[in-house]
């Protein structure tokens, strides 16, 4: 069995895979997140594929597959990232208030015996409920660390409605893109169990 690395300190990613009953090591990634391109699905296959191939040059990795992912907002044609502090998720979860905005999570799988290389990308649209200030407040600089400073999957939240497309794409790994294209890498994920 191929050995699996994630290039990601995504404790969401992480409890994914997991759940997904994959066995894999994880070597997050330093790589610079800065990129000129614009285009949202562009930019997220980009990215993941920047991180992957960083974490393929490491030797002890000579015959693994690297799964590496990002993840980017899209409120009203903007990317909104990581708030970098509180107030800045203050910011980004007011403008959220009662959305509809788009979700893009890209991933890249690098062989790294064979130097096969697919990158891909899942959208989903996300509704988030209109909260009263005090509820907002609750949640400012609460997920310093994702995209849009909310987590979909965090059920004490109570900020998104409802998820058309992937849902796990929202979380930050898209399963039913991720199960296809990495069956064509002779892997397969198990059943999901819910």
């Amino acid at each position: 069995m191929k050995k699996i690395v994630l290039a990601s300190g995504s404790a969401r990613r992480i409890e994914l895979l997991k759940q997904w009953g994959v066995k894999f090591e994880v070597c997050p990634s330093g790589t610079d997140e800065t990129t000129t391109l614009k285009k949202p699905s562009s930019i997220v296959k980009n990215l993941a594929l920047k991180k992957a191939l960083e974490v393929a040059q490491n030797p002890r990795f000579s015959k693994a597959l690297i799964i590496a992912a990002d993840t980017i907002v899209v409120l009203n044609g903007r990317i909104v990232g990581k708030p970098a502090n509180k107030r800045e998720s203050k910011k980004i979860i007011e403008e959220l208030n009662g959305s509809r905005h788009k979700v893009y999570t890209g991933v890249a799988l690098v062989d790294c015996a064979t130097k096969k290389q697919k990158a891909f990308y899942d959208i989903a649209i996300v509704k988030m409920r209109t909260l009263s200030a005090p509820e907002l407040a609750k949640l400012f600089g609460k997920h310093l660390d994702k995209a849009g400073s909310y987590a979909a999957q965090d059920k004490g939240d109570n900020f998104v409605e409802s998820i058309r497309g992937d849902y796990y794409a929202v979380v930050g790994l898209p399963y039913k893109s991720l199960k296809k294209e990495i069956k064509k890498f002779g892997i397969s994920l198990k059943s999901l169990k819910n």
